[in-house]
């Protein structure tokens, strides 16, 4: 994924959960996705965004126990 490509994925990821489209685990995987592009490129991650994958990865770890 090129820089583009990961704004434009970031943009609609929070416009999905901003309308609430698709479940929290879905978000979830598309979040981890997306973050994992940036991480790779060395792009600085949205903090906000980054809270929000540990929190969905805690509860959805929780789930599973």
């Amino acid at each position: 994924m090129d820089i583009q490509e990961l704004e434009n994925a970031v943009a609609l990821l929070i416009e999905d959960m901003n309308g609430d489209l698709g479940d929290s685990h879905e978000i979830y995987l598309r979040l981890q996705q997306t973050l994992a592009g940036m991480r790779a490129m060395g792009m600085p991650l949205p903090e906000d965004l980054v809270q929000m994958e540990q929190e969905l990865g805690a509860e959805f770890e929780s789930d599973a126990k």
